[in-house]
């Protein structure tokens, strides 16, 4: 393999207006607790999971008698393309996780996850992997490339993309200016919704340093702002104020956003982190409540220099759908919190990578040598996809990375000359194929290229590396490319990809086992049980 880079966020008073003026005598929504009953008949599972519906469809019943409105977009898989005529793959950058939660909080209260919640890239980014950091004098994030066999097809390869950002510690990261916006609607009710909001709210805040500031922002039926922004080093008043929030009324979400942008805008910091929090089960019910309207708002005001993180919580009546775009349209990034650990795993372990923005609009752009790569699939990243144009065009949004954190994209290839059954078109008739060039006959496999701008620039940067195949064998492979393979396998057999191959929960097991590694907090551990509990309910 060989490279080259190119330099390339008075409150007793007004906390009591808002409490007693916005929400008194609202009756909040149900807020059930009972997701789908995979031992119904299939065909009522699949109402309240592969249906898929709009954010905006009226509550179905689910088989339990219980109301049961979450809401995720349809997935469709990306196909297999022929590198000869599709020779260039595009994608937006993605550090979300949300997706991770949200699965474990279905397996662990007993359910199979619907497949629209199951999106492999984020599943595959929960975890952090041993990528080098990026030179202290050089570009934001390094690039890094492996390659060997591919697990569930012994005649494909499967190649692994990782990106490490530069790491910030919290004592040196930028003053930060937040507001948080959080959802106090009825329903909100639930101990895994507002308590666990302030729970969380409570850690951020114990985080913060004496420079930093917090505003607080509600809605329900109205918005209201009910912590004015306040000095961090004034932590018992931020920590009053988000003790003393109670739940009731209907979901007025887009006030609630305009609101908090206003106030993150009035304390603009030029040089510093500037963001809202928005804490929420995405269920907006009054106001303006259309996903795109919603999307919209977010997108312009993203353009005030104010990002946006994403907190999703609760079940029953979730709106991933929703909650998943505003993240990406509010330069931001989404997590779900299901329960004190993941909050303290985004908020306290990755508090940089949370808050601080170190690239902006990041794309990757992979050319394959079709001397080499028959074909290629990019596993997950679906709701990412980019034209090839759309790599050049600085005026084309992407995503974001934090501070630390890590990237990561497989793709599986069909080397050339393998046997693969793609759907075919009709010979051209004005024009013949292209000739390969001098260098895809050196060995060379592909180039990966990727954009990115300073978080303050809008004129972006490129690098790129080449890739000379083919790797080697799977057993000598890294142990965090086996236990990338293994994540992504599992997301396969909990969606049913047809794509999955030979996976099976026995090779998702064993190559988890064999990747594991020191596993600090954890986490790897506890996708290894996970395994075992997805296992029993496909049974």
């Amino acid at each position: 393999m060989k490279g080259k880079a190119i330099a390339g966020l008075a409150v007793g008073t007004l906390l009591a207006v808002v409490s007693l003026a916005a929400f008194a005598g609202c009756e909040g929504r149900y807020s059930g607790s009972t997701m789908y009953d995979q031992s119904a008949p299939t065909a009522m599972r699949v109402a309240a999971s592969e249906a898929q519906p709009d954010v905006n469809e009226p509550p179905r019943q689910a088989p339990d008698g219980q109301h049961n409105t979450e809401a995720y977009d349809r997935i469709y898989e990306n196909p297999f393309l022929a590198a000869r005529t599709n020779p260039l793959s595009t994608f937006s950058i993605d550090v979300d996780t949300a997706s991770y939660s949200n699965v474990r909080r279905f397996l662990n209260g007993g359910s199979l996850p619907p497949p629209g919640a199951v999106r492999i890239e984020e599943l595959v980014n929960y975890f952090d992997y041993a990528y080098d950091a990026p030179k202290a004098d050089g570009d934001p994030f390094a690039v890094h490339v492996e390659m060997a066999d591919c697990p569930w097809q012994a005649k494909h390869r499967l190649m692994r993309v990782g990106i490490k950002g530069r790491v910030i510690e919290n004592d040196k990261r930028p003053t930060a200016n937040l507001v948080f916006l959080l959802d106090v609607s009825g329903s909100m009710e639930s101990p895994n919704k507002l308590p666990l909001v302030k729970r969380a709210m409570k850690l951020l805040v114990e985080q913060l340093k004496p420079t930093d500031r917090v505003a607080i922002v509600v809605y329900a039926g109205a918005a209201g702002l009910v912590l004015d922004s306040t000095p961090g080093d004034r932590e018992g008043e931020i920590l009053s104020a988000i003790e003393a929030l109670s739940a009731g009324g209907s979901t007025n979400g887009g006030e609630g956003i305009a609101l908090a942008y206003r106030v993150a805008r009035d304390h603009l910091l030029s040089e510093g982190v500037n963001r809202v929090i928005l804490c929420t089960d995405g269920d907006f019910n009054v106001g303006v409540s259309d996903q795109s309207q919603l999307v919209r708002m977010v997108e312009t005001n993203a353009k005030s220099g104010v990002s946006l993180t994403v907190l999703g919580f609760g079940m029953g009546n979730y709106k991933d759908s929703t909650l998943e775009k505003l993240a990406d349209k509010g330069n931001g990034n989404y997590g779900y919190i299901d329960n004190a650990a993941e909050a303290r795993k985004m908020l306290v372990e990755q508090l940089t990578g949370t808050l601080v923005t170190i690239a902006k609009d990041v794309k990757i752009q992979i050319e394959f040598n079709p001397v080499r790569v028959g074909a290629y699939r990019l596993i997950g990243y679906e709701n990412r996809m980019l034209r090839a144009e759309d790599f050049n065009d600085d005026t084309k949004d992407a995503g974001e990375i934090g501070a630390g954190h890590t990237v990561t994209a497989l793709y599986e290839i069909v080397p050339a000359g393998a046997q693969e059954d793609l759907p075919g078109v009709d010979p051209l008739k004005y024009q013949q194929p292209t000739r390969p060039s001098a260098e895809a006959t050196d060995g060379e496999w592909m180039t990966v290229k990727l954009r990115y701008k300073e978080p303050a620039g809008e004129t972006s940067k490129k690098l790129w590396l080449t890739v000379s195949g083919p790797g080697g064998r799977l057993s000598q492979a890294s142990g965090d490319f086996k236990f990338a393979a293994s994540v992504a396998a599992f997301g396969m057999l909990l969606r049913n990809s047809e794509h999955k191959g030979n996976a099976s929960w026995d090779l998702v097991s064993e190559l988890a086992a064999d990747g594991k590694g020191a596993d600090a907090h954890g986490y790897r551990a506890e996708f290894i049980d996970l395994v075992k509990k997805a296992r029993r309910l496909k049974g």
